[in-house]
């Protein structure tokens, strides 16, 4: 119940006009509309005078590549300069911002948590090194595969989605390595502690564990649990634990075509309409309307 407390909480703030936007692309309210999203800098920015306002992205990972021209970044509260063939690493929400110098070139990759949660396994460690935001070295394996990945979301061939997330998948592991690499392999690597917070919340996350449960599994406090998260993801664990739950929620809703009400007691929800009422204050739309929108359904 408190991870349901603290997105209601949270969406009582958006409804107050909060001082960081919360968006899904920024700019937009809608939930990302596809596997993963790519499009150049310049086609948002050049729409903001290439400045886009300190913001975050409450279930969604950015990875940019900076080809020309460049400018500064706002990396929670880190102002850092961006040169060409540099990649910035945006977690799931963080804060950032960019003022870009006019006519940057390069390309903004956007992929869902569900896709990360798919494609990232918690013995890999890969989760660790990309959960903190920093500006570092691109590589030409990079700028390959981030042009595959524009090209193969440009067009509409059989397969595409397929290969959208394969193709998403090879990028934030180079992504990681990236990461790695220019901090010596240690630092970005969260704790072992962490590690195995986010294997038992893969294990146990549809059996509503609480924060309390995941501290005494751990053998912590869960102060010292919510410390680590922190650390990790810059957001606590009960909210870590609701985000689990509400991109479980999406996946059904995304990939099989059982009813809301069976999704809600499949997640343990005993009241189906409060488990609508928990999925609309965590993503600003009802399980229904989310169905509605991917099937191009304005009713």
């Amino acid at each position: 119940m408190e991870g349901f407390a603290i997105v209601l909480y949270y969406s009582n703030m958006r409804a107050t006009a909060p001082a960081i936007r919360i968006y899904n692309l920024f700019g937009e309210s809608g939930d990302l509309p596809d596997v993963v999203h790519c499009e150049t800098i310049a086609s948002r920015s050049v729409l903001h005078d290439w400045t886009l306002a300190v913001h975050r992205h409450a279930r969604l990972h950015q990875v940019l590549l900076i080809e020309r021209g460049g400018g500064e970044a706002t990396l929670d509260g880190r102002v850092v300069t961006l040169r060409p063939m540099q990649i910035v690493n945006v977690p799931v929400g963080h804060v950032h911002g960019f003022r870009f110098v006019p006519d940057t070139q390069g390309w903004v990759l956007t992929i869902a948590a569900e896709i990360l949660d798919e494609a990232l396994l918690a013995a890999e460690g890969l989760r660790g090194a990309l959960s903190r935001s920093a500006v570092v070295r691109s590589t030409p394996q990079i700028r390959a595969i981030m042009k595959q990945i524009f090209a193969e979301h440009a067009a509409r061939d059989f397969g595409r989605a397929h290969v959208l997330r394969a193709l998403s998948a090879a990028m934030i592991g180079l992504v990681a390595r990236a990461l790695t690499s220019e901090s010596g392999g240690n630092g970005t690597i969260e704790s072992s502690l962490f590690r195995r917070f986010e294997a038992l919340l893969e294990q146990h996350h549809l059996e509503r564990w609480s924060v309390a449960d995941y501290a005494e599994a751990l053998a912590v406090t869960p102060t010292h649990l919510n410390r680590i998260t922190r650390a990790a993801t810059g957001d606590t664990a009960s909210h870590l634990i609701l985000n689990r739950l509400i991109r479980e929620a999406r996946r059904n809703l995304v990939y099989t075509n059982l009813p809301v009400s069976t999704i809600a007691y499949t997640l343990g929800f005993e009241d189906p309409a409060y488990f609508s009422r928990v999925y609309a204050a965590a993503t600003g739309v009802s399980p229904r309307a989310f169905r509605a929108q991917l099937h191009g359904d304005e009713s």
